[in-house]
């Protein structure tokens, strides 16, 4: 199977790059490493598909540097500092200091960017960070001083017709077909400055078509309605794949939903927002026929973001799988719903009844503030009848209790036995 268009086009030079010209045009940083040898470690920051790990891999070739790469997705503490032993070694035999590149280095949690600290500090490598994210939140601050940052554009339509070209005229998979391109904008605007985007569209596009290629709005946005999890496999995993996942765990099947969430963990899904899905499906799914399963997702979420992958992963899986087990209700969920609901579409500004309001001064007091209000807890069992909502509302109920479950037939006891009937 050939390699993605993508791949095949990735630049031999910087000659053949194409945008961040502020980066590697004539005056640009970029070149002045390559005319000098003299490299600092750096942080490539951008949008995906801007050419961050082409620019990495340039450099290293151009200056004759072997480079290590990890892949922050996956690695852990124990594989960084395989890494910085084999750089070591590699110093050993060749005066030039090895290059590490890290993708997505702003899913290193602190442990495993201090883990770099030493290597970088006593030059055992040259540290190539690239980050879609803002280093001054991800990156800890004594690795983030001993980079310099470098940030990369989305690239403009112009960029795009540069790289189209090229495709069409220098790839051995494209430039003996007959390919006619009629109109851009759908190509450029689903692409979103994101040249792996335009190239993986071209793939489709060809992959798609017997014979002659014509490259149309309408043919374009077709063929990627047909095929969009090829298209942009990211967005099929943050919306398909997290959709599954949730309705694995609200059908309480723990083995479809780990199943879920190892494709999100595979495919380099964020965990803090995995983590961030479980504390919703808590409170919506689960609510108060386990109240522990708030508690425990808000666990989880902490541990994530403190320790990060891959340790995060059994996190996630222990709560997956205590999520997905759990009985479930989402009487919580409607309650405050129908309330909305009530609020939204109720014209009047009901006031609030009289003995519910505070009586700060003597003015409020004489107007009715406050009187007639009972304190729970002077009453037996830290109860007393009273009408707490206003006007035209008593006897509303927004909550009904799940009586499915053991945890809210036992609320509904107490609820009919305080207010016999009320509710």
């Amino acid at each position: 199977m050939s390699a993605p268009l993508a791949e095949r086009l990735r630049p031999q030079s910087l000659d053949a790059y194409i945008g961040q010209q502020h980066l590697v045009g004539p005056n640009g940083v970029f070149r002045k490493f390559l005319e000098t040898g003299n490299l600092p470690s750096f942080i490539l920051w951008g949008p995906p598909g801007v050419g961050k790990t082409s620019l990495a891999k340039l450099v290293a070739t151009q200056l004759e540097r072997p480079m290590f790469t990890l892949s922050a997705v996956t690695a852990g503490v124990k594989e960084v500092r395989e890494v910085i032993e084999q750089a070591k070694k590699q110093r050993f035999f060749n005066s030039r200091t090895p290059l590490l590149f890290i993708d997505e280095i702003h899913r290193f949690n602190k442990s495993q960017q201090d883990s770099l600290l030493g290597a970088v500090e006593q030059g055992v490598v040259t540290l190539i960070g690239a980050t879609t994210e803002n280093p001054s939140f991800e990156v800890i601050s004594p690795l983030l001083s001993r980079c310099q940052v470098y940030i990369l554009k989305s690239m403009t339509n112009e960029e795009l017709q540069q790289l189209l070209e090229r495709a069409l005229t220098s790839d051995e998979g494209l430039k003996d077909r007959e390919v006619e391109v009629v109109e851009t904008e759908a190509l450029f605007t689903f692409s979103g400055g994101d040249a792996r985007k335009l190239l993986n569209i071209l793939d489709i596009i060809a992959g798609a078509t017997a014979g002659k290629i014509t490259i149309t709005d309408d043919y374009v946005t077709e063929c990627l309605q047909q095929n969009i999890a090829l298209y942009d496999k990211n967005g099929e995993q943050h919306y398909d794949v997290i959709s599954a996942f949730i309705k694995s765990v609200r059908g309480s099947d723990p083995n479809a939903a780990i199943y879920y969430l190892a494709r999100m963990l595979a495919g380099g899904e964020e965990p803090r927002f995995i983590a961030r899905r479980l504390v919703i499906l808590a409170s919506e799914d689960i609510g108060l026929a386990n109240p522990n399963a708030l508690l425990l997702a808000n666990a989880c979420f902490d541990t994530v973001h403190k320790i990060g992958m891959p340790e995060a992963r059994i996190t996630l899986a222990e709560t997956t799988i205590y999520l997905a087990t759990s009985p479930k209700s989402n009487s919580a969920y409607m309650a405050i719903n129908r309330a909305l609901q009530l609020v939204e579409h109720d014209t009047t500004n009901r006031p609030v009844p009289l003995h519910l309001r505070n009586a700060p001064t003597k003015l409020m007091e004489q107007a009715g503030y406050s009187k007639g209000y009972k304190y729970a807890h002077d009453y037996a069992g830290h109860f007393a009848e009273l009408e707490f909502l206003p006007e035209g509302l008593s006897g509303t109920r927004f909550y009904e209790p799940d009586s499915q479950n053991a945890t809210e037939t036992k609320i509904a006891q107490r609820i009919a036995e305080l207010w016999k009937g009320k509710y």
